[in-house]
């Protein structure tokens, strides 16, 4: 089996098993998988025909498992030879190429053992595992204490006094955004930020990356998801000489509560410069063959993921090009931004309080409603969906708040003409664990 082959089929493999379908354009048939934007052929791991039922049953996440469709895939799709093959081939590459494809091994080898203890034949992964695997740290509660803080010395500021979550809510409820007006407004939103981004991001990085497009993508609302919202990057469009057109589109919960500060960070973290960016970029990279393919079947639950939530969460600092919350220009977006990495803080606590202190769901809400002033419909989900997911719960809400960490620090301690390039990949793909090596 070839290089390529391996890849696909261990991340396809999972991503089938866990009832993901990388080629469907809407996030609530995507998973694990969040790209697939090469010409190559899609890998046995999709293509086989008990590949279809799985997905089609939900896979190992489903109400009712149907084992026997697992059992069929299984037996015609050896996705964990795939997995060790991946890490076999990891092991022969020289430099941080080879770190990173370990690591990815080292994530699906962790995402497989949590099918078996779904299907019942094996045992139950150990939470620590989980957060290793995915972040490279141990897992650690939250501290919401600096930025409440900040966030209530901003509110008093502007009038909203009172308790805290009070407060929020009524600067929330004057902000909201109109989900009817969503396109509108995101189309604005994105065209600031990529101004911004010409300014502050792109002249740091390679005259050939000057060109991609950092942003071509649609606002979509959606009824009833059971996530907030989800960048689902296509990059399957072709202009006539070949070369990408780098789609991507963005489905928003039409039940979200949202104030303009808070939607402006998360059009910065979704699309510019944040992950749309980020896969733009990268889908060049590997269009030009400057890194391997690996960087074309990008992945949640891994080390990638959690640098790639890292650069989201700082994009709009790396966009305005401060690295600081304070130093943005507006104090209403300094609210905005601070209450969006509180929520991410909450997805972590989520995390640690369900599957390390084994906290029971409504205690969790109550937590994350309280201490990181999240809304009941954030702290609903983020306990309930998201929180008791037996895969994201333990290895992707940690992930938002380790990137974000991350990202934050290096940004204080290396100039943006150094750091900004091995960030979004000229120097090679990197993850949360190999970008510190790739820097020094």
């Amino acid at each position: 089996m070839n290089y390529e082959q391996l890849v696909g089929n261990a991340i396809l493999g999972i991503d089938t098993l866990f009832g993901g379908d990388v080629m469907c354009a809407s996030g609530t048939g995507r998973f694990i998988a969040d790209s697939w934007f090469s010409d190559a052929e899609m890998p046995e791991a999709y293509s086989h025909p008990t590949a279809a039922r799985v997905r089609e049953s939900g896979g190992v996440c489903a109400k009712e498992i149907d084992r026997a469709a697992i059992d069929a895939y299984l037996t015609a799709v050896d996705v964990h030879a795939a997995i060790n093959g991946l890490n076999d081939a990891g092991s022969k590459m020289p430099g941080l190429r080879g770190e990173y494809v370990q690591g990815l091994a080292l994530c699906f080898d962790v995402m497989w053992d949590l099918v078996m203890e779904l299907m019942g034949t094996g045992t139950p992964v150990p939470y620590d595992r989980c957060v290793r695997a995915s972040t490279g740290k141990a897992p650690t509660p939250s501290d919401p204490a600096a930025k409440r803080e900040r966030v209530a010395q901003l509110l008093s500021k502007a009038g909203y006094n009172g308790p805290l979550q009070e407060a929020v809510d009524a600067w929330r409820k004057a902000r909201m955004i109109p989900m009817a007006s969503v396109r509108a407004l995101g189309a604005a939103v994105i065209a600031e930020f990529d101004n911004l981004s010409a300014k502050n991001v792109v002249p740091y990085m390679s005259a050939e990356l000057a060109t991609v497009p950092r942003a071509n993508i649609d606002f979509l609302p959606i009824k009833d998801a059971w996530f907030s919202g989800s960048m689902n990057y296509l990059g399957h469009a072709r202009k006539a000489d070949g070369s990408p057109e780098y789609e991507a589109s963005y489905e928003i919960n039409a039940s979200l509560e949202i104030s303009v500060p808070e939607f402006m960070q998360l059009v910065s973290h979704e699309v510019v410069p944040g992950h749309v960016t980020t896969f733009a970029y990268l889908q060049n990279l590997h269009y030009r063959s400057i890194v391997g393919f690996e960087a074309s079947v990008l992945t949640m639950n891994t080390r990638a993921a959690t640098l790639f939530e890292g650069i989201a969460n700082n994009a709009i600092l790396m966009a305005h090009g401060v690295t600081e919350v304070d130093q943005l220009p507006d104090e209403d977006l300094q609210i905005g931004v601070l209450l969006a990495l509180l929520q991410d803080d909450a997805k972590n606590q989520s995390s640690y309080l369900t599957w390390s202190e084994r906290m029971a769901q409504p205690q969790v809400a109550e937590v994350l409603r309280r201490d990181f002033l999240v809304s009941v419909e954030r702290a609903s989900k983020l306990s309930g969906a998201w929180g008791l997911h037996p895969l994201l719960g333990r290895m992707y809400l940690p992930a938002y708040r380790a990137g974000t960490d991350l990202v934050a620090e290096l940004r204080r301690h290396h100039a943006p003409e150094k750091f900004l390039p091995v960030l979004f990949g000229c120097a090679g793909l990197v993850d949360a664990v190999t970008i510190e090596k790739a820097l020094a």
